[in-house]
């Protein structure tokens, strides 16, 4: 337990978006695995925007446990990575843990993680031992990591699992960048002196639905891969360069075909197809450089990055306005 004003060891950042329906098994399983820890602590949640009970659900959470819980409720959507990183700036502890709400990473293995970190790491990330997830989605999820790996040189086996933890000195880096489009735990392997992973155990969802599909996956590839490595600009560079060889290559044979033996009408399909196919290839370079240039264009307009509405926390004198919280969320 931590009291009021009591600097606490280890920091839970959770963010939470549509979450009702297992919220209640995440408290039930998560402050009893945090109190027999016997360490000081916090536990942060992060309203990304939901649009069911889970405000009410979290005020009341707050309600229980004062002493160590704390809300940061958004204006509205920014995403999860988001979400963690206003966790990350209302922490206090020196190891900061992140968790999923759909108790996949049951939170019992907390105690690895703390371990490990007072063995002298900064950074522990964490191996599913068994994953619980769709076979396409572990399929695809192991080829977006090689992939990503290749191209970023992060070195994270399990990209997609959210229990890990930071040490201070990271998340005090992390909080002094002002990315728009970032990934947390990319951003943080980056900055460790001592990283490491270990292996834990997962769970299936308890509860309510998954927040990705197929296609946020490959967007959050996408994003990671252009977010941290300049290797698909070069790679396209490279092949504008074999495939200008190649027409060439392709021209001069065309046109002695043309001198010595005569032109050929069944060849114009062959012309189409390739030209097609070039076609194509520009497409994709015009989209690459555009999501580099998007990039850019959000980050110059220097808007923020998200909007807090409330933060539900122990203030000594004052008592939190969760009536007027809760009639907001219920108008939404």
């Amino acid at each position: 337990m931590t009291a009021l004003g009591m600097k606490p060891e280890v920091s839970i950042v959770i963010p939470v978006y549509n979450e009702e329906a297992g919220l209640a098994n995440l408290f039930a399983r998560l402050y009893p695995a945090m109190d027999k820890l016997g360490l000081p602590y916090e536990v942060i949640f992060i309203n990304d925007g939901s649009r069911d009970n889970s405000v009410a659900i979290l005020a009341e959470q707050y309600r229980k446990r004062p002493d160590v819980t704390r809300v940061v409720l958004f204006n509205g959507n920014y995403g999860q990575h988001m979400a963690i990183l206003a966790g990350f700036e209302q922490t206090r502890g020196d190891i900061v843990i992140t968790l999923d709400a759909d108790l996949q990473n049951p939170p019992e293995e907390i105690h690895k993680l703390v371990a490990k970190m007072r063995e002298g790491y900064d950074y522990v990330g964490s191996i599913r031992r068994k994953r619980q997830d769709s076979a396409w989605r572990t399929y695809a999820s192991k080829a977006m990591n090689r992939l990503r790996e290749r191209i970023t040189n992060i070195h994270i086996t399990d990209q997609g699992n959210m229990l890990r933890a930071y040490g201070r000195n990271v998340i005090d880096l992390v909080n002094q960048c002002g990315e728009v489009n970032t990934f947390v735990p990319a951003l943080a392997y980056k900055f460790s002196r001592k990283p490491t992973e270990i292996v834990v155990e997962h769970e299936e969802r308890a509860a309510g639905e998954s927040k990705y599909s197929l296609y946020s996956l490959i967007r959050l590839n996408f994003d990671l891969m252009t977010g941290f490595s300049l290797v698909p600009l070069q790679l396209f560079s490279l092949m504008g360069m074999v495939l200008s060889l190649l027409s060439a290559l392709l021209v001069v044979v065309l046109l002695v075909r043309r001198l010595f033996i005569g032109s050929e009408a069944d060849g114009v399909f062959t012309l189409f197809a390739i030209a097609f196919f070039f076609m194509g290839v520009i497409l994709f370079g015009i989209g690459l450089v555009g999501e580099y240039v998007g990039r850019i264009y959000q980050q110059v307009r220097a808007r923020p990055r998200y909007v807090v509405a409330t933060i539900l926390q122990g203030i000594p004198g004052e008592k939190p306005d969760l009536e007027g919280v809760e009639k907001r969320q219920v108008a939404r």
